[in-house]
């Protein structure tokens, strides 16, 4: 019987110890930034108009886009250190961070997506992993996994992605954010590198505390290929 006992707790020393052991390692392997982001900047929104007119809605948050996003003087890098290596930097902002930029807000930088955005992990064995803040020692979904992450861990007030199929839905579920994403075409997908042409919709990320953020920046964002504007829907429904 006292061998027995003696058993149990040399099995249960050694789950604490390993249990101790991976928490360390985990601590290690989390960088300062959660791994969110591949290339910091700053798109600085414009001067504030004078009164009376009102200030611009988004002043005072900052954000952040997935690498796929255009943005001017920047190489747009898809998640590839090739790609990256072998485009030009782009010669024009995306339309829809430019509209988001103008209506107050800061860009602070790119954040990691799956390699060539082609996967629902959220892993990128070029970049690594971001860390999911809900869960380090699980994935943060993808593709649009470092936008989530930034947003989730409190970096940015929201992020944008790209879905196609899941590439907002899947990391929001995974790292306990809203995930946004509207009906195809109602936003405008120019400025950033397809995945699927038929299926891409740009999508947004917001932490629980600052949900009415996805309606307010909904209604800045430029029109798709659908002209909502002429629609028999009120764009609050799409």
């Amino acid at each position: 019987m006292a061998s027995h006992a003696a058993n149990l707790w040399v099995l249960l020393g050694l789950g604490l110890a390993g249990i101790f052991l991976m928490t360390k390692k985990l601590k290690k392997t989390i960088k300062a930034d959660f791994g969110a982001f591949i290339q910091k900047l700053e798109l600085l929104p414009p001067p504030q108009p004078a009164p009376p007119k009102a200030p611009h809605p988004l002043t005072g948050l900052n954000f952040a886009v997935s690498d796929v996003f255009d943005i001017e003087g920047y190489v747009t890098g898809f998640g590839h250190p090739d790609w990256l290596r072998t485009h030009e930097p782009s010669t024009r902002t995306s339309p829809v961070v430019l509209a988001l930029v103008e209506g107050g807000a800061t860009c602070i930088g790119k954040t990691v997506v799956d390699e060539l955005a082609y996967s629902i992990h959220g892993e990128n064995k070029h970049y690594s992993t971001p860390t999911n803040p809900a869960a380090p020692a699980r994935i943060p979904g993808g593709s649009s996994s470092g936008a989530a992450v930034a947003v989730a861990a409190d970096f940015v007030d929201f992020s944008l992605g790209i879905d196609t199929l899941g590439g907002i839905r899947v990391p929001a579920a995974f790292c306990g954010v809203i995930g946004f994403r509207p009906s195809y075409g109602v936003i405008s997908n120019t400025g950033i590198i397809p995945v699927s042409s038929s299926l891409d919709t740009v999508g947004t990320y917001e932490g629980i505390s600052n949900a009415e953020l996805c309606t307010m920046k909904f209604y800045m964002l430029p029109y798709g290929i659908w002209d909502v504007q002429s629609s028999v829907f009120p764009k609050k429904w799409l």
